[in-house]
């Protein structure tokens, strides 16, 4: 699969899963990761740890290569030429030099490599323990008692006491990575005083992966006190003005890295970086036209040099590979702002998508306040059309069973004057027995009784309960008549009175519409 024609479409999915994995942990495009993942079977440990540790070249794959760019078989005519000729005219490499993969190290202490020996092999060799640790013991003390004795024997019994002592004496407490490397820190400027390198202040792993990240130079500087040109390296060449400034100028991005071979961890480095010689540093970076992942060693300085070489050194090695890092880190950009891009995009639109949502939910929450403002409306139109027409069919109903009015000569007669809302005055004769309700509704259908115009079909409409929306109230004194004690007129009022007929407005029965609960 190229890595410009990326199409999610043609993965499994073990190997979108895979994928979701490796560039979750390591941050990578996934144009980038896909052929990592394809050199390392879509197996994602694998090239998790090609991607931290360097992609080593493999061996069958390189064996193909060679076989496939190997050159023909030489005809007659090359075979008869002559050996000056072909020193003449040597044949151009078609490859560049391979570097040497630059390994991810992340030490273990020495307290946490626990080696135990059989226990059957260790009791055939306690006898022989035994007899050592006696006769080494019995040398020291003789050595030591019996110091004037000539230089051979106190020399041999020194080099067979030494060892225990070195262990015993010199031996270094394991640290993690960052209290070692400030242990060495504290150690260098009390040996070698204040001084203006930057060293980095954590693990080599720590650096290694800080420079593979940034696209830096690392230098590593592996140092051990035991040599003799240690101290004049240091001071004569690694604090020297001109390695300090140069180390020290941020254009050359290089990122300072240096350690003690008594520690384990720069005693593996040492291994790993093939170290064949004390004062020694060495230059790491990432080598894009390898991999998409490796690291490599690009330069390594041995020995006791001179400021300006090693400067040169570093100069050079720094300069032939700064032109492809530049191109892994401008393509580095623009993955980057691309993906950036693609963020505030999708930050966008989001933000675009929740405000057509929110406008959205506001236009339904305002349709339906708005339909359910007119379904109330409606529902009150409708109830007060039918409180109306039933109230117009009670008061037809009603207006029938009122009874007429009496004789003026009758006995039990009570004589009522009314003065209705209108103004007008009415004056009706009652039979003194008669409710109260009944002079309660001549005042409710006196307009339809006044017309004269009364149906005697009318019927009660179903589930009404009719509420006066007046009471009579006899001026001087005041009082109110209300229907709730059930007297008669006579009784109430006597022979004759005038009443009032006042409106009652209240607001809490507005939801009242005049019928029954059913």
């Amino acid at each position: 699969m190229a890595d410009g024609d990326f199409d999610p479409a043609q993965l499994s999915d073990n190997q979108k899963e895979a994928l979701g994995t490796y560039t979750a942990l390591t941050n990578q495009e996934p144009s980038a990761a896909i052929p990592l993942l394809e050199r390392s079977q879509w197996n994602v440990q694998i090239a998790i740890a090609k991607f931290f540790d360097g992609e080593t070249p493999d061996p069958v794959e390189e064996a193909r290569a060679s076989m496939a760019s190997s050159p023909a078989p030489p005809t007659t005519l090359s075979r008869q030429e002559t050996l000056m000729n072909g020193f003449s005219h040597p044949s151009r490499p078609s490859n560049r030099p391979r570097l040497d993969a630059a390994p991810r190290i992340v030490p273990q202490p020495e307290h946490q490599n626990v080696y135990r020996t059989p226990f059957i092999l260790a009791l055939v060799l306690t006898p022989f323990n035994l007899i050592y640790r006696l006769l080494s013991n019995s040398l020291g003390l003789f050595a030591y008692l019996f110091s004037f004795l000539p230089r051979i024997l106190s020399g041999r019994a020194g080099s067979r006491a030494q060892p225990r002592r070195q262990r015993d004496t010199t031996g270094r407490r394991p640290l993690n990575a960052r209290d070692t490397a400030a242990r060495f820190i504290r150690e260098f400027e009390e040996e070698y005083g204040q001084h203006e390198l930057d060293f980095f202040s954590n693990g080599y792993a720590q650096a290694y992966d800080l420079a593979k990240q940034d696209l830096k130079f690392l230098l590593v500087v592996l140092l051990s006190p035991e040599h003799d040109d240690t101290s004049t390296f240091v001071r004569s060449t690694l604090l020297s003005p001109e390695v300090v400034n140069y180390v020290n100028d941020p254009q050359n991005k290089i990122i300072l890295w240096a350690g003690s071979v008594q520690d384990s961890e720069a005693y593996q480095i040492s291994n790993a970086l093939n170290c064949s010689k004390f004062p020694f540093a060495a230059v790491v970076a990432h080598t894009p036209e390898d991999s998409s992942t490796s690291m490599s060693t690009i330069a390594r300085i041995s020995g006791l040099i001179p400021p300006s070489a090693f400067v040169a050194r570093l100069r050079a090695a720094i300069a032939h590979h700064s032109t492809s890092l530049e191109r892994a880190r401008a393509s580095r950009n623009e993955q980057q702002a691309t993906r950036n891009l693609r963020e505030e995009q999708n930050s966008a639109y989001e933000r675009s998508l929740a405000q057509d949502r929110e406008r959205a939910r506001q236009r339904r929450e305002e349709e339906e306040a708005r339909s359910r403002t007119e379904r109330e409306k409606k529902a009150k139109a409708d109830a007060a059309e039918r409180a109306a027409r039933d109230l117009e069919q009670w008061r037809q109903w009603r207006a029938q069973s009122i009874s007429a009015e009496p004789s003026a000569s009758g006995e039990g007669i009570t004589r009522v004057s009314i003065r209705m809302t209108s103004g007008e005055r009415v004056v009706r004769k009652f039979w003194a027995e008669s409710d109260m309700e009944e002079l309660y509704a001549f005042v409710e259908c006196y307009d339809i009784l006044s017309c004269g115009v009364v149906s005697s079909s009318a019927s009660a409409p179903q589930g009404y309960h009719h509420r006066y929306r007046f009471r009579l109230v006899s001026p001087m004194p005041r009082v109110v008549h209300d229907l709730g004690g059930g007297d008669a007129i006579g009784k109430t009022i006597g022979r004759s009175g005038n009443l009032l007929v006042e409106s009652i407005d209240d607001d809490d029965d507005d939801d009242d519409d005049g019928y029954d609960d059913i």
